[in-house]
């Protein structure tokens, strides 16, 4: 198939509105007829239920039948890259930053972007944990300078909404409402299914200093210098098995 009737037919397998390509045909030397508008729409609806499949918190939110409607645009402009239909819809978040019919809420392409971490951390590499002693047996005078390594899972989502509050609401009937405050999400791996947890900004400060290779001393810089927020990160990292080594220079 030459480049130019390759791009014909992913031009008229996504736009409805187009004739089935003239060089394809039934197979006994006649036109293809309907049988490219039923592999048309067979292609769109598969892609449809990828998206629903890989955006369940987008779809608790808003609802399956509304996530399909814009589904199908979505699909039409960004055909899978990569044959590993798990890495479908990287190009999600934006669409939906940019689709007028969900402009009001704004929250909705970072819930779409903590469903595409979530699945990205389920699809990582495997990683043994530090022993959690290690990291206590160090001197006091030692950790400042520890930088750590970081298991393939892990994921960081900064957000100015409440980012893990609207997915746990999305996700648990019971839960309690969003509050008005912005939430950073770390995803760990701590056994086989990803896990998100909220983090403050201070938090998020030291983790993305963390994740960009500083040590301890430098990230608990990046923030406000408070303790007690470094402490309770490092106690959550430990805690999900998100930390695999750490180096100290002697």
């Amino acid at each position: 198939m030459t480049r130019v009737l390759q791009a014909g037919f992913r031009a008229a397998l996504l736009d409805p509105a187009l004739p089935p390509p003239e060089a394809l045909g039934d197979g006994r030397g006649g036109p293809v007829g309907r049988r490219f508008d039923v592999y048309r729409n067979n292609v769109a609806a598969s892609l449809t239920e990828a998206v629903l499949e890989g955006f369940p918190t987008v779809a608790r939110l808003i609802g399956e039948t509304n996530l399909r409607r814009i589904a199908l645009p979505f699909v039409r402009a960004h055909p899978p890259r990569d044959p590993r239909m798990f890495r479908y819809g990287d190009a999600f978040p934006d669409f939906l930053a940019g689709f007028a019919p969900v402009a009001q809420m704004g929250y909705l392409p970072d819930a779409a972007r903590l469903d595409l971490a979530l699945r990205s951390s389920y699809h990582a590499a495997d990683a043994t944990p530090v022993a959690p002693d290690r990291l206590a047996a160090l001197p006091q005078e030692a950790l400042p300078l520890a930088r750590l390594r970081f298991a393939p899972a892990l994921r960081l989502l900064p957000s100015a909404w409440p980012l893990h509050d609207i997915w746990r609401k999305a996700h648990e009937a019971e839960a309690p409402a969003p509050r008005p405050q912005a939430q950073d999400v770390l995803i760990s791996r701590p056994g086989y299914d990803p896990r998100p947890d909220p983090l403050s900004k201070p938090q998020g400060l030291m983790m993305r200093a963390l994740l960009d290779g500083a040590n301890v001393s430098e990230a608990h810089a990046a923030s406000d210098g408070d303790e007690a927020p470094l402490t309770d990160l490092l106690g959550l990292l430990l805690a999900r098995g998100a930390i695999t080594d750490l180096e100290v220079p002697r």
